[in-house]
């Protein structure tokens, strides 16, 4: 079992730290959040080695999910029973492993458990924010506008999250393809013009010699790159896998050129958009700004709202401690410190959101068109370089021909 090592403070406010054993993060943190420990930070322990779990959860899409949300939402607003309206669903439902889910929800929710406190024993199904939106529905009486609200978020995060994922995987596949043109090009092509080279005799030009070496050595050596591409995936998961790591790597990203530009302004665009529809929702905002540290994404974004949170438990500002990390643009820290004063902030966070999704367009279209020629002209060296090195010798070759007759 994971072993995941935290930090955290108790009710009177000592800070106190330690490792614990947990199937999932989510698991761990209940365990703490049950022994009234706050966590501040929680991350799996670097060294150890876990078999992965084959089977162990129910994989729902987000697609299925808002579908089923929406539906849901629309069935409550037409007054028909709760047990009903999950009977119905789990009976619709096209994927079966989903189906069996709700119709243990529907189970739970018949022998007298509240709808969140069934959902909750779904973790990997349902997570902390649909749980707690749907408690807060349910304590308000207003669960089919919680659920209507809820198939909006998720439907907006997932199309956020598809056009980050576009954005990393164009330049991902342009680079891979130009590494494998390259990589075909020394394996196959160039030792045809060696054995040719050294039939012709005589004293090869520099670049000629570079890439006959990188043929040579790619031919007889392949299995090294590729132990050694191995070995630095490895090496990265399990840096990756540590707090450091994390933190380190989060901040490198959102601060590359142009492509951070795009996932600092998603990660903005889903913090807010979170903690907008959380708040709106009912949800205190400490629980509120807990949940949405947990789904931020990127440590340096998270590390921000927990200490926000801590502040707003001292009874200061969100605005200060965000404004404070450098990591927020001064508009949004400004436009969240004037919804605090004028009582707001759900609406302020919501319209910071929707101008932050529609900067995401920009900023993936702007990456595209930077990409493309930058692409082509690497490309285009790489492969002309590789061309004009090889035929250096031959123009040699003509040379002396020439002058002998």
């Amino acid at each position: 079992m994971p072993v995941y090592v935290w930090k955290g403070r108790t009710l009177a406010g000592d800070a106190q730290t330690g490792e614990i054993e947990a199937g999932r993060q989510d698991e761990a943190l209940d365990i703490l959040r049950k022994k009234r420990i706050l966590v501040t930070s929680l991350a799996a322990k670097a060294g150890g080695f876990a078999m992965p779990k084959f089977g162990g959860g129910v994989s729902v899409s987000t697609k299925d999910l808002a579908i089923f949300t929406r539906q849901f939402a629309t069935m409550i607003s037409a007054g028909l029973p709760l047990v009903q309206c999950l009977d119905i669903l789990a009976k619709q439902s096209s994927k079966p492993s989903f189906g069996k889910v709700i119709t243990e929800v529907t189970r739970e929710v018949e022998a007298g458990s509240t709808l969140s406190d069934a959902l909750g024993k779904h973790k990997s199904v349902f997570d902390d924010l649909f749980r707690n939106m749907v408690a807060a529905g349910e304590a308000g009486g207003v669960l089919d506008e919680i659920l209507l609200r809820l198939a909006t978020y998720i439907e907006k995060a997932d199309a956020l999250k598809r056009k980050i994922q576009s954005a990393m995987v164009y330049p991902a596949v342009v680079l891979t393809v130009a590494l494998g043109a390259t990589s075909f090009m020394l394996i196959f092509i160039i030792p045809t013009f060696a054995k040719m080279f050294t039939d012709f005799g005589g004293e090869l030009p520099l670049p000629t010699k570079i890439v006959l070496g990188m043929s040579g050595l790619l031919t007889s050596y392949w299995w090294v790159a590729i132990l050694a591409i191995i070995a630095s995936v490895l090496g990265f998961q399990r840096y990756y896998a540590t707090e450091n790591g994390q933190r380190v790597v989060d901040g490198l990203a959102i601060k590359a050129p142009v492509l951070g530009d795009v996932l600092l302004k998603g990660a903005v665009a889903r913090f807010t958009r979170t903690l907008g529809t959380l708040i709106s929702s009912g949800v205190p905002i400490l629980s509120g700004l807990e949940i949405t540290a947990r789904t931020a994404g990127n440590k340096v974004i998270a590390e921000a709202i927990m200490s926000a949170r801590a502040s707003i438990r001292e009874g200061e500002t969100v605005s200060a401690p965000l404004k404070a990390s450098g990591v927020f643009p001064p508009m949004v820290t400004q436009m969240i410190a004037v919804g605090e004063q004028t009582g707001a902030l759900d609406e302020m966070l919501t319209k910071i959101a929707v101008f932050y999704e529609a900067e995401v367009d920009t900023a993936v279209d702007t990456l595209t068109s930077i990409i493309e020629p930058i692409m082509i002209v690497v490309m285009g060296g790489i492969v002309g370089g590789m061309v004009v090195a090889m035929y250096l010798p031959m123009f040699k070759l003509i040379n002396v021909v020439s002058q002998g007759d």
